[in-house]
């Protein structure tokens, strides 16, 4: 099946942004694990493999649609200096992300391309399910000081 540019385009953008975070997520796995936050390591490394997949269907989508997509590219990735400081950064990453794929869904309606809308839609509800982990870590730090916090994720 072949589809136009702008599809395919749209597409790899939102690849580009799923690969961002695929790195960002790793990396930040890791300090944590290495800080002794395992529960919290562990949270950030399922949320990479989660969007792992999200790249994995996108690839297959652009596959199908007679595109090539692009796996060399990434935007910057913000790396954390504290846990609070990765939350946000993750936040906003996932902000990016929801706002990427609201506007994708859009492209896809104008294309009139339904089965990447679809796709769309269900990685998007995805990404909404991590934007709201992150935010309930950060209002938890928020209620309860860092401190207390910490003692919480290990």
């Amino acid at each position: 099946m072949k589809t136009n540019e702008t599809v395919i385009a749209t597409l790899n953008g939102l690849l580009k942004e799923e690969l961002t975070a695929i790195n960002q997520y790793m990396v930040h796995a890791e300090m944590a694990d290495d800080w002794g936050y395992q529960a919290f390591a562990k949270v950030e490394e399922h949320t990479a493999i989660q969007e792992m997949k999200h790249a994995e269907e996108l690839i297959a989508r652009i596959l199908f649609l007679g595109g090539k997509p692009i796996v060399s590219e990434m935007s910057n990735i913000r790396i954390g200096k504290d846990l609070p400081s990765m939350l946000e950064n993750d936040r906003a990453l996932e902000q990016g992300g929801i706002d990427g794929y609201n506007a994708g869904i859009k492209v896809m309606v104008e294309e009139k391309d339904n089965g990447s809308k679809q796709l769309l839609e269900g990685i998007l509800e995805q990404e909404e399910a991590h934007i709201d982990y992150f935010e309930e870590q950060l209002g938890q730090i928020e209620q309860m000081g860092l401190p207390y916090y910490l003692t919480t994720i290990k």
